[in-house]
């Protein structure tokens, strides 16, 4: 894998859990997304921004998920993503959710780039690229 991880905390809220007290399963998806949105804000890459910059933008093609251990109301959760694969139409990115010292859920969401009004598939701009590698 390419480079460090970034790191997003993220509460556990009311909304996030299901009737058993624990996060339902979709929502480490939610949790994963955020953690994606603020790594590349992190890199400089806003995404509305490069919507508007380039008239493409980045959408989920692929994912894969692997549960651990449940999270429940009011922990603080480390979520983490991390370039796995870089290619010039869809990149790989490695996610890991975190309680403490203990992994509770790990996958990898690939996303790839598309012209933002016909919505086919687009190479990823170098200046993109550039900023992720």
């Amino acid at each position: 894998m390419m480079g460090t991880a970034f790191e997003h905390p993220i509460r556990v809220y009311w909304e996030d859990t299901d009737a058993g007290g624990i996060v339902f399963y979709a929502n480490y998806l939610k949790f994963f997304e955020r953690a994606r949105t603020e790594w590349l804000r992190a890199l400089g890459i806003g995404q509305h921004a490069l919507r508007e910059e380039t008239g493409g933008m980045f959408v989920v093609s692929e994912t894969a998920i692997k549960y651990h251990r449940p999270a429940k109301l009011d922990d603080q959760l480390r979520v983490t993503a991390k370039l796995a694969e870089g290619g010039r139409a869809s990149l790989v990115i490695a996610q890991q959710a975190w309680l403490a010292d203990t992994l509770l859920c790990e996958g990898t969401i690939r996303i790839g780039w598309v012209d933002a009004t016909a919505m086919k598939p687009a190479r990823i701009p170098s200046s993109v690229l550039e900023r992720l590698t």
